[in-house]
C-alpha cells in the first residue's frame, strides 16, 4: 500500500457507516458485508474478494480504537487542504514552478532534532510503516497444493492432512540472518526504513532499499544455515477442509494456512486444487447426478418399479410408466449434490432398454408369437413419407432443375 493510499481510503465508506458510528455499528456492518463477499461463497469471483479484503482492511482499523482515532487524526489533517502536492497535492515549490516537498519527511516527522511524534508515528502505528530500523510486518506468501479425491469424497466432503514446505524464519539464527552471537546492524543506506527516496521530476518517490533489499538491517556474518536470509525450508502439516459438493478443477482457499509472515504479520492462504476421479456408475452435471439404468423390454412396455443405486444411502424406487421409451430421462428429487445452503441438487436417471444377446427356446417362441400379434403396427410407417416431405420442403423456391446456390 502507497502512502499516499494510507489517508486517501475512506473506510467509513468502505463499510458504509457514518464517522461517528458507535463500535456495534461498524461491526454489524462488517458482518453483513463480509458475508455477503467472502470468497468461500463467490468462487472465482475476483471483485467479490477484492471486496472482502476492502471491508476487512477497513474493519481492522476502525475496531481498534487507538488505529481510529490515529487514523481520524491523520485523515483529518490531510483532507484540511493544508498540504497538498503536485497534480492534487500540492506543497512547497522551489525555483522554476518545481515542487520540493518529500511526503517522506512529513510521514517520518521530521520536525528539528530530536522530533518525534510526527505523521510518520500516526502511520507508523496504523500500517506497521515506521522508521527507525523497525522491521516492518509483512504477508506471508500464499502457497498452493492439490488434492486428489474420489468421487464419494468430493460429494461428502473431507479433511485430509496435507504435508507442505515452505520458506519460514531461520530456526538457527530466529529469523534475523546473522550467525549466533552477532547481531545485524541499521541499514546505512536507508536508515533502517526499507526504502529509499527517488526523485521523479521534482519530487520523491519512495522504493525498495536495494543495499538490504527492504529489511532495514544489513547482516555482516551471515547465519551459515540460511546464508544471511532470515529464512530456510520448514515442513509442517496441515488439516485442510474440502467442503462437501467439490467440483473438479476446483481451488479451495484456506486463509492464513499459507506461508508465515514475518515480524507479526499474517500468514498468507493456501489454495488447494481439487481433482475427482471420475464415478464408473455416475456422472455429475452442476449440481445433479447423473446414472444410467438398463432395463427390459416389458418393463418398458407393462411399467415396472425400478431399484435405482444412490452414492449416499440405499437405493431408491423408481416407476416406470407403461410405454416408456428407451432413453427417457426421470428425476428424482433431492438426491443430488449437496448445496452450500444445505440444499441438494437431483438424481437424473436416463433409462436404455437393454436387449439380449442370446435368446432361449421359450424366450424365441414367446417373442415370435408377440411379432404376430403386433403384426399390424409399422413405427416406421410414416418415416419415409416424413423424410419425403422435409426433402420437399428443402427444395421448396427453387425453380425446377436448378441447385440452390446456382445462377437461374
Amino acid at each position: 500500500m502507497s502512502q499516499k493510499d494510507m489517508y486517501e481510503k475512506d473506510y467509513y465508506k468502505a463499510l458504509g457507516v457514518s464517522k461517528d458510528a458507535s463500535a456495534a455499528e461498524i461491526k454489524k456492518a462488517f458482518r453483513s458485508l463480509a458475508k455477503k463477499h467472502h470468497p468461500d461463497s463467490n468462487e472465482n469471483d475476483p471483485k467479490a474478494e477484492a471486496r472482502f479484503k476492502e471491508v476487512s482492511e477497513a474493519y481492522d482499523v476502525l475496531s481498534d480504537d487507538a488505529k481510529r482515532k490515529e487514523y481520524d487524526e491523520a485523515r483529518a489533517l490531510f483532507t484540511s487542504g493544508g498540504f497538498r502536492m503536485p497534480g492534487g497535492f500540492g506543497g512547497p515549490t522551489g525555483p522554476g514552478g518545481q515542487s520540493t516537498f518529500d511526503i517522506n519527511d512529513l510521514l517520518r516527522g521530521a520536525g528539528g532534532a530530536g522530533g518525534g511524534g510526527g505523521f510518520g508515528d500516526v502511520f507508523g502505528g496504523i500500517f506497521n510503516r515506521g522508521g527507525g530500523g523497525r522491521s516492518r510486518a509483512r504477508r506471508g506468501a500464499d502457497i498452493e497444493s492439490s488434492v486428489t479425491l474420489s468421487f464419494d469424497e468430493a460429494l461428502e466432503g473431507i479433511t485430509l492432512p496435507l504435508r507442505l514446505t515452505t520458506e519460514a524464519p531461520c530456526g538457527v539464527c530466529s529469523g534475523t540472518g546473522a550467525r549466533n552471537g552477532t547481531t545485524p546492524r541499521v541499514c546505512p543506506t536507508c536508515g533502517g526504513a526499507g526504502q529509499v527516496n527517488r526523485n521523479a521530476g521534482g519530487f520523491a518517490l519512495p522504493e525498495t532499499c536495494r543495499a538490504c533489499h527492504g529489511r532495514g538491517l544489513v547482516v555482516d556474518d551471515p547465519c551459515p544455515t540460511c546464508h544471511g536470509s532470515g529464512h530456510a525450508p520448514s515442513t509442517r502439516t496441515v488439516q485442510a477442509r474440502i467442503p462437501a459438493g467439490v467440483r473438479n478443477g476446483a481451488k479451495i482457499r484456506l486463509r492464513g494456512k499459507g506461508a508465515p509472515g514475518e515480524h507479526g504479520g499474517e500468514s498468507g492462504d493456501l489454495l488447494v486444487g481439487v481433482k475427482v476421479t471420475p464415478h464408473p456408475v455416475f456422472g455429475r452435471d452442476g449440481d445433479n447426478l447423473t446414472v444410467t439404468v438398463p432395463i427390459t423390454f416389458d418393463e418398458a412396455a407393462l411399467g415396472a418399479d425400478v431399484a435405482v443405486p444412490v452414492p449416499e444411502g440405499g437405493p431408491v424406487k423408481v416407476r416406470l410408466p407403461e410405454g416408456t421409451q428407451s432413453g427417457r430421462v426421470m428425476r428424482v428429487r433431492g438426491r443430488g449434490v449437496r448445496r452450500k445452503d444445505g440444499t441438494r441438487g437431483d438424481l437424473l436417471v436416463t433409462v436404455e432398454v437393454a436387449v439380449p444377446q442370446k435368446l432361449s427356446k421359450e424366450a424365441r417362441e414367446a417373442l415370435t408369437a408377440y411379432a404376430a400379434a403386433t403384426a399390424g403396427h409399422d413405427p416406421r410407417a410414416d418415416l419415409a413419407a416424413r423424410a419425403a416431405g422435409a426433402q420437399g420442403t428443402k427444395h421448396a423456391g427453387h425453380p425446377t432443375g436448378t441447385k440452390a446456390g446456382d445462377p437461374s
